[in-house]
């Protein structure tokens, strides 16, 4: 006799088909104290210049508030584990480093894409009428807490989630439904007395286990940060130029970790280790053309040779210099004040004075300036 499916079952073989490695349900009320713990956090102004967390604050605390009829929440989850370690560029310093998640095309387009899938879907599989609505990422929603709520994984001491078939390493998305879908049930957390997600981050971004300082974060600093990045933090940035992936990478439950199965999500070699010095000469225009597809391109030229210049700084290498002089007048203070830091850190002062002449150091911006004076 042929069996037949449930709604659920064929569900989560569609997921499966159409590249999801994890599939739960969860209930919209299932985080009753998320908005107590964001308001926390936001009261702390440990979302530095995010204004818009504040600004999305009743719609991200509770789902019900963004979408009034949801009854269920398909969390989806996506492996994007990566075929090498990402800590191993760091010492390379010659080379950029570039979170795992922005080395392929924009997660954003390849999971909205299944998403949309998987919820028409679902619509057409219902013997009733049924509206839904998807999300990643960009909407208010507390995907995390979400995720943990339905048993995707747990939220880490580093606030990412966990999983125990995937380590750090999942890309979530979410398809609000009209539909009362049974619900599945929330994961422990399997932390324990670890702490190398803590004790790894160059910034000390973890004021306590399970909160992040996200004016600490490299992350956060090197793209979601809009203006110069403190000097206090710069040494402590390496030659990350996009994102960092210590917290997540140094996880022990990586060690269960599987190499992405979507194609689309595989690196491109040439975001694995590129050179700072071909990345500090690209133009504006080279600059969007490297970066197509790549959510890197979404913070922009100058704040992007701002990382990079950074990372120059970094780098201990002299030979980078001449690349950094030629960035010394860029219309942008973002980079010209970078520029200044980094030749100060590679060649010293005096040099950096010959090098730069006096119409330069009267620059008509106070932050570079400052650079200047620091120098």
């Amino acid at each position: 006799m042929t069996q037949i499916l449930t709604l659920r079952q064929r569900l989560d073989a569609k997921a499966t088909e159409l590249g999801f490695d994890s599939c739960r349900i969860v209930r919209p009320d299932a985080i009753p104290d998320a908005a107590e713990r964001l308001a926390r956090w936001l009261a702390e102004g440990h979302q530095g210049d995010m204004g818009w967390m504040a600004e999305t604050a009743a719609r991200r605390s509770d789902p019900r508030v963004l979408w009034p009829a949801v009854r269920s929440i398909v969390m989806l989850g996506t492996n994007y584990g990566p075929a090498v370690d990402p800590l191993e560029t760091l010492s390379r310093r010659n080379k950029g480093a570039i979170s795992v998640y922005a080395r392929h095309r924009d997660y954003h387009d390849v999971i909205k894409g299944k998403l949309k899938h998987l919820a028409t879907w679902l619509a057409r599989a219902s013997d009733e009428e049924v509206a839904v609505k998807v999300f990643v990422d960009t909407a208010p929603v507390m995907e995390k807490p979400l995720a943990a709520a339905a048993g995707v994984g747990w939220q880490g001491k580093h606030t990412n989630l966990v999983s125990r078939d995937f380590g750090s390493w999942l890309f979530l998305g979410s398809i609000f439904t009209t539909l009362d879908l049974a619900v599945d049930t929330a994961m422990a957390d399997h932390c324990g007395s670890c702490r190398a997600c803590l004790d790894i981050c160059p910034t000390k971004a973890f004021p306590a286990p399970y909160r992040l300082d996200a004016r600490r974060c490299i992350s956060y600093l090197t793209i979601e940060h809009q203006g110069h990045i403190d000097r206090h933090f710069r040494p402590a940035i390496g030659n990350r130029i996009y994102g960092c992936d210590d917290c997540l990478a140094v996880c022990p439950w990586n060690k269960f970790a599987e190499v992405s199965r979507e194609a689309k999500l595989t690196a491109r070699a040439d975001l694995a280790e590129p050179s700072l010095a071909d990345l500090v000469d690209l133009d504006d225009a080279a600059f969007r053309v490297f970066f197509s597809g790549s959510p890197i391109k979404r913070i922009g030229h100058a704040r992007f040779l701002r990382n990079v210049l950074i990372a120059i700084g970094n780098s201990g290498d002299p030979s980078l210099a001449p690349h950094a002089v030629a960035r010394l007048r860029h219309p942008s203070p973002l980079v010209r004040a970078m520029a200044v830091w980094a030749l100060h850190r590679l060649i010293g002062r005096a040099a950096l004075r010959q090098q730069a002449g006096e119409t330069v150091q009267q620059d008509p911006d106070i932050d570079v300036r400052a650079e200047w004076e620091a120098a």
